[in-house]
């Protein structure tokens, strides 16, 4: 009798919980002697998402939160009676808030292990591909949760703060090739504490995909991370203040690429100045390749601003395309 082929989808995930500057990883053990991490099928109308986080709380007790941006696919065959299966598993990373776990009945006992225990426990080869990812992201979402909590909370040490006291973080894979900087955050900014989600912000997404990139794949944020009243140009020494937490961003996130967007960005990462005289330029500095263009607002108030911006995003994505392409040959 042939096989006929099944396919089925699960999703899971790595359930960190941090001590001090390290980590645990969370494994469960099932009465077979096998250890895995939490994860099961995806049931019909949920999202990998949602079923990763349904099934951690189920084996473990943990409310989950996943890690943004962060997932990792792996696939597999094997035999199930006169069934050849295809299964296919979506995993993400959560961050347990304590060690406290209440496992499930198909389970029998866990650990919170260190990166080798952790490995030599886990048999499942396609756990093991995707864990070294996964714990680099981990630390990198660490490194950046410090650097804003400290950001965060500068309203706090300076009596004339004259900066909105809403964060507005950067947003989008830690590890994202390219990363674009702008100024500061504006109105619709300081409210739903996301950058270029305004006027500007739908420009620039126009500009991305203009240059055959996705918003989702880039990391965007401000040299000033707080919205200047009236909008106005954040000043000398708010720039400053802010410019070591953007240093540190951009260190946790090690892009190959960095869009720099406006005089106050060229300014605060290349000491450079006059975007106008310098935008299209492609500057390579300590194995960073960085890519000089308009502000989208510049863009929103003058058509050949606007046409500047396009040119500049056109060649910028070339070039990034044919990198890419040759590391990867």
């Amino acid at each position: 009798m042939p096989y006929l082929t099944r396919f089925e989808y699960s999703a899971g995930a790595f359930v960190f919980l941090r001590r001090g500057e390290g980590f645990r990883l969370l494994i469960l053990r099932k009465d077979n002697g096998e250890y895995d991490i939490p994860k099961g099928h995806v049931e019909s109308g949920e999202s990998p998402e949602d079923a990763a986080i349904r099934e951690i709380r189920e084996e473990t007790g943990i409310r989950a939160q996943l890690v943004p941006h962060f997932h990792a696919d792996t696939s597999y065959f094997f035999r199930r009676g006169n069934d050849a299966v295809s299964k296919h598993v979506r995993i993400f990373i959560s961050l347990a808030r304590s060690g406290a776990v209440r496992i499930s009945k198909e389970h029998v006992g866990y650990e919170w292990l260190d990166i080798e225990g952790f490995r030599k426990k886990i048999r499942f080869k396609d756990t093991l591909e995707v864990l070294p990812g996964a714990v680099d992201y981990f630390k990198r979402y660490a490194r950046m949760h410090d650097i804003n909590t400290e950001y965060m909370h500068i309203p706090n040490r300076h009596r004339d703060w004259d900066l909105s006291r809403n964060f507005v973080p950067g947003d989008g894979p830690l590890n994202a090739q390219v990363m674009l900087i702008g100024q500061a955050p504006g109105r619709f900014e300081d409210r739903q504490r996301r950058p270029f989600v305004g006027r500007s912000g739908k420009l620039l997404d126009w500009m991305i995909k203009s240059a055959r990139l996705k918003r989702e794949n880039v990391y965007i944020t401000s040299v000033v991370q707080f919205f200047p009243p009236k909008n106005r140009m954040p000043a000398a020494k708010e720039i400053s203040l802010c410019k070591r937490f953007l240093s540190g961003q951009i260190k946790v996130i090690e892009p190959r690429f960095v869009i720099l967007l406006g005089n106050v960005a060229l300014n605060a990462v290349l000491g450079m100045r006059s975007v106008h005289a310098n935008h299209g330029s492609v500057i390579r500095k300590d194995g960073t390749t960085y890519m000089i263009t308009l502000h989208p607002a510049a863009a929103l108030r003058f058509k050949k601003s606007k046409a500047i911006m396009r040119q500049d995003f056109s060649k910028f994505g070339r070039l990034i395309a044919e990198s890419i392409k040759e590391v990867n040959v």
